[in-house]
C-alpha cells in the first residue's frame, strides 16, 4: 500500500496544466504493474483516490471515487457491490480504466459526464457535456407537477392526458420523467441548443431505462430510484450538482430480469429546436395547442452570481443554460409572456427559480394584468429554499 501511495504521489506531482490538472500521466502513458494489481482491491483504490481528490481540493472526494470504481466494476453504487468484490484484487485493465476516469475528475469534470449517465426520477439517462446536468431539486418539481395533475382532473386534455410543453429540455429529464409517469400524456420539448436537442432525442429513442434492477457479475444489486443531495457543497442562490443520494431504495426480486426495462416514450414526445426569445416563435407551437401545462427549469442565475459558479459548472456545462440575466428573469418573463397564447383556459405554468424570484415574479405579474396569470403557489425545496412556482391562467 505504501508503494502504491508513493507511485500515485509521483504521478500526481508532475507538471500541471490548465487549472492544475496533471499532465503527462493519462491513460496512454501509465500501465499498472501486474505485481501491484494483485495487491489493490476496490476498497483500497477508493481510499487512495479519495485521498488524492481531497489533496487536490476536489469536492465530494469519496463519493466521486466510489461512483467511478463502482462504474468500472459494472455496478451503480459502491455499496451495491457484493461484499466479496470490495476486497477482490482488481485487474490491470480495471485499474487502468479507473485512472483514466479519475484523471477527468482531477480536471473537475462532473462525475455525471465521466460516467456518461445519471439517474433522474427512476430513469437512467445519458449525460453528455455541455448539456445541463439535471439537479436533484428538479426531481421535486416533477413530483409537484404529478401531484397537481392527480388532484386537478381539469388539467387532463382531450387525448386522455395532459399536453405538456417543456421549455429548455436539456437532457430530456423532466419531459421523459413526466411521460413515464403519466402514461397518456404527450410532451412538446423545445430547446435552442443543438446538443440538448440531440441528447433528448437519444434519451427518448434509447427508451429512457426505468431504474429497477441490475444484474452484474452473476448477482443482483439494488439501484437508486432517485438521486439528489441533502448535503455537500451547495451554493446559496444557484444550482450545484451533487453526488449525495436523496432517496435510495434497494429492490429485491427472484429471479432478476436480464436487463433494465425500456420505456417506449419516443412516440409521445415532439422535440423541437426552438429559441423562445426569437420573434414570433410561439406561432411554431400553436398548431399543437392548446397546452395544458408549461414546465421549465429555465436559466435563472443572476448574472452577477455567475462568477461564483464552481469549476465543474464553468468549465463543462453550457453557461447559457444558467445565466438568467441581471435579475435572473430574462427567460422566466419570456415564458410568462408567451404562455397565455398557448395555454388552455385554466392551464398552468410550473417553474424552478432562484429563491429571490417568487417576490419578483409576483410583482411582475401584478403589473401586467392583461396576461391573466396569477402566482397561486410557491414550494420550497428540500433545503428549505423557495424554489418552485405554480402560475395559473385565469378565465377572461
Amino acid at each position: 500500500m505504501k508503494l502504491w501511495g508513493r507511485i500515485l504521489w509521483t504521478l500526481l506531482s508532475g507538471s500541471r496544466g490548465r487549472r492544475g490538472a496533471p499532465q503527462g500521466w493519462a491513460l496512454n502513458s501509465w500501465k499498472p504493474r501486474s505485481s501491484l494489481s494483485g495487491l489493490l482491491s476496490a476498497t483500497e483504490v477508493v481510499s487512495h483516490w479519495t485521498q488524492v481528490f481531497e489533496q487536490r481540493g476536489i469536492p465530494e472526494a469519496r463519493e466521486s471515487s466510489e461512483y467511478i470504481v463502482a462504474h468500472v466494476l459494472g455496478a451503480k453504487t459502491f455499496q451495491s457491490l457484493r461484499p466479496v468484490l470490495w476486497t477482490k484484487p482488481l485487474t490491470p485493465k480495471q485499474l487502468q480504466y479507473i485512472q483514466e476516469l479519475c484523471s477527468h475528475r482531477l480536471q473537475r469534470m462532473p462525475v455525471q459526464y465521466i460516467l456518461g449517465e445519471w439517474d433522474f426520477q427512476g430513469l437512467n439517462l445519458k449525460m453528455e457535456p455541455p448539456v445541463f446536468i439535471p439537479r436533484p431539486e428538479t426531481e421535486e418539481l416533477v413530483e409537484w407537477i404529478l401531484e397537481e395533475v392527480a388532484q386537478r382532473p381539469s388539467a387532463v386534455g382531450a387525448q386522455g392526458g395532459p399536453l405538456i410543453l417543456e421549455v429548455g429540455c436539456g437532457s430530456g429529464a423532466i419531459a421523459l420523467s413526466l411521460l413515464s409517469q403519466l402514461p397518456e400524456s404527450q410532451v412538446i420539448a423545445v430547446d435552442k441548443g443543438e446538443a440538448a436537442v440531440r441528447l433528448t432525442h437519444k434519451n427518448a429513442q434509447r427508451g429512457a431505462m426505468r431504474v429497477v434492477w441490475r444484474w452484474s457479475h452473476g448477482f443482483m444489486d439494488g439501484r437508486t430510484v432517485s438521486s439528489g443531495c441533502i448535503a455537500g457543497p451547495r451554493r446559496a442562490h444557484f444550482p450545484y450538482w451533487s453526488l449525495q443520494p436523496r432517496v435510495t431504495a434497494h429492490i429485491l426480486c427472484s429471479p432478476p430480469p436480464p436487463h433494465l426495462s425500456r420505456l417506449q416514450l419516443q412516440d409521445r414526445i415532439r422535440i423541437v429546436p426552438l429559441d423562445i426569445t426569437s420573434e414570433g416563435c410561439w406561432t411554431h407551437l400553436l398548431p399543437w395547442g392548446p397546452i395544458d401545462l408549461v414546465v421549465s427549469n429555465p436559466p435563472y442565475v443572476f448574472h452577477k452570481d455567475m462568477e461564483q459558479l464552481a469549476p465543474e459548472i464553468c468549465s463543462y456545462e453550457d453557461l447559457v443554460a444558467l445565466d438568467g440575466g441581471e435579475e435572473g428573469m430574462n427567460i422566466i418573463t419570456r415564458i410568462l409572456t408567451l404562455a397565455p397564447r398557448l395555454l388552455n383556459a385554466s392551464g398552468s405554468i410550473f417553474l424552478e427559480v432562484d429563491p429571490r424570484h417568487p417576490e419578483l415574479v409576483s410583482s411582475w405579474l401584478q403589473s401586467r394584468p392583461h396576461l391573466r396569470l396569477s402566482l397561486v403557489a410557491v414550494r420550497k425545496d428540500f433545503c428549505g429554499r423557495s424554489r418552485f412556482l405554480h402560475v395559473r391562467k385565469s378565465a377572461a
